[in-house]
């Protein structure tokens, strides 16, 4: 399971607790990965009952207590073992497709309202990648010091860049198909 082995190469770095793990993924990976803080408690809790984490409570003051988890040696061998074994494609789920395939009711306008609204969000989403997710890429290999894992943690965040820059030029192009439609008609009685 993704989820899993991304939360075990997390604390391989360091421990941290489903807290750290929210952040870290929203800093990080969100750009092809992202997830929920109760995905992340659930599977750090079926990582800990496999026995590839550990799991030590913290005591705080004024707080609740932190639970902190460590990769096991167990743990250290699974992650490796899934990073050197190829996945199988994953199917495409796209809802904004799902709504322009069953648009026919829609005006044309209707529709086109829909893209452009797409492609500022798009718009958005790459100005975030190319400023924050940068900024925290940078300074995740500051704080970690391995330049290799800064140049791969780089390639995902291009392929990210890429995606969204692709969604939009598509969408840009479609935008015109959309605009010359055939007009709406009523449907026959």
């Amino acid at each position: 399971m993704p989820l899993e082995h991304a939360i075990l190469a997390f604390i391989e770095f360091e421990p941290m607790s489903g807290y750290d793990l929210k952040k870290y993924f929203d800093i990080s990976v969100s750009h092809f990965w992202s997830t929920t803080q109760s995905h992340i408690y659930k599977a750090l809790d079926g990582l800990w009952k496999k026995g590839w984490a550990e799991m030590r409570v913290i005591q705080q003051e004024d707080k609740p207590n932190r639970k902190e988890y460590h990769i096991t040696p167990a743990g250290q061998a699974e992650l490796r073992r899934w990073l050197v074994t190829p996945l199988p494609l994953e199917p495409v789920r796209e809802a904004s497709l799902i709504q322009i395939f069953f648009s026919h009711s829609s005006t044309n306008l209707e529709i086109a309202a829909l893209f452009e609204k797409r492609m500022t969000e798009i718009q958005s989403q790459i100005q975030t990648l190319r400023t924050f997710a940068q900024a925290a890429i940078d300074e995740n290999a500051r704080r970690v010091g391995v330049e290799r894992a800064r140049q791969l943690w780089q390639i995902t965040l291009d392929y990210g860049v890429a995606y969204y820059e692709f969604e939009l030029e598509w969408h840009r192009k479609m935008l015109e198909t959309v605009r010359s439609l055939p007009p709406l008609t009523p449907p026959a009685l």
